[in-house]
């Protein structure tokens, strides 16, 4: 039997060889927001072949969409030019479609990198005032943010759109809007931490304005051939947080809007939260969306071998793997699998010396690739 996790895909004009994301994934190495070295090396390695679509990580719309002073942007003329140069360089070398995930950390941001601690900057250190639907602070020892005006609403969907057009004249074949994982997006749709008594908050139709209308406005400036989605985590796992069942009727209503795919996931939002860590534990979520929304559908997390992929994709409960960790443990994740599975994926032209047909004493039984 053919490959499911290795066959092809179309959105709208993007067709993809495999099934196969590399995540977006923060790096916390960018300066002022622009990428650097450290970006040609990890996006130009995965772009060779780990990937049928590789995603440059959280990319924030605004420096007080920021979670630290290290994360990546789009909203400056040099922050476009850093991009630019690292794209570039992977399509030089490298074959994966390239996408970028917009977002904005709101409550979550001003804080040190994961690696130096992640905890929220003090004044002396650089810190800035965070926005957010209300004045609920992330957790324990998180300062309060500033609840959002309407004009903070309105200036933070023009620089989503902002963001988009700098995406599309970097040459980015896919936008993805981060909703998830506690950023600005899901903050909005939870009532942990949505608690307006305005049209942005209260009903779950509240809830999900704001990010309805930001996605709107980016489809709008978007090139019509071209496919966006969303990162959305699926619950809070608090109670009394967003439910599964609210993903799917947010699923339905974007996808009117032309969205393409949900990549789904899940928490983030809230420090109580208890999630049952296991291998593919967002794969039902996923599941879940696809079936009662009938929209594509991203699985991320804990996805590690090619069998357990493929058994996502074969029984039908998402329609593309997404691997972060995975990734970066072995860079040339797809070419293993499609190995282990006895399919064929793509090589970068510089990379083919060591196609296993081109090593018949390690691999006697490999045919050569189609030309």
């Amino acid at each position: 039997m053919p490959s499911a996790l290795f066959s092809p895909i179309t959105l709208r004009g993007l067709t993809l060889p495999n099934r196969v994301v590399v995540s977006p994934m923060c790096q916390y190495n960018s300066n002022n927001g622009s990428a650097t070295d450290w970006h040609l090396m990890h996006l130009g390695s995965f772009s060779l072949g780990c990937a049928g679509l590789v995603m440059a990580e959280m990319t924030d719309v605004s420096a007080v969409g920021r979670i630290s002073l290290k994360c990546a942007g789009l909203y400056s003329d040099e922050n476009e030019a850093a991009s630019k140069r690292v794209v570039d360089f992977c399509r030089t070398y490298g074959i994966a479609k390239l996408g970028v995930q917009l977002g904005h950390a709101g409550r979550k941001g001003s804080t040190h990198p994961p690696g130096a601690g992640g905890k929220p900057l003090k004044a002396e250190e650089g810190a800035w005032e965070t926005l957010a639907p209300s004045a609920i602070p992330f957790g324990e020892g998180w300062p309060a943010p500033r609840a959002m005006t309407k004009a903070d609403i309105k200036q933070t969907i023009d620089d989503h759109v902002a963001s988009a057009k700098r995406a599309e004249r970097i040459g980015y074949d896919v936008i993805e809007l981060h909703g998830g994982h506690g950023y600005l997006v899901h903050q909005f749709l939870s009532p942990l931490s949505n608690q307006r008594t305005d049209e942005y908050g209260g009903s779950l139709e509240n809830r999900m304005r704001f990010p309805l209308e930001t996605f709107a406005a980016v489809r709008k400036v978007w090139p019509a051939g071209k496919p966006m989605g969303m990162r959305i985590s699926a619950t809070d796992w608090v109670d009394g947080g967003w439910t599964p069942e609210e993903t799917v009727t947010f699923a339905r209503e974007i996808k009117k809007l032309g969205c393409d795919y949900l990549d789904v996931s899940s928490g983030q939002l809230d420090p109580r939260q208890k999630i049952p860590f296991a291998p593919s534990y967002n794969a039902p979520f996923a599941e879940k969306v696809k079936r009662e929304a009938g929209i594509a559908t991203m699985s991320v997390g804990l996805i590690t071998g090619a069998r357990e992929a493929e058994d996502i994709i074969a029984s039908g409960k998402a329609d593309f793997i997404c691997i972060a960790r995975g990734a970066m443990w072995d860079p040339r994740w797809a070419w293993h699998a499609a190995e282990e599975l006895g399919a064929e994926t793509p090589y970068a032209p510089k990379t083919m010396p060591c196609h296993p047909s081109m090593r018949p004493q390690v691999f006697p039984k490999r045919a050569k690739p189609a030309a």
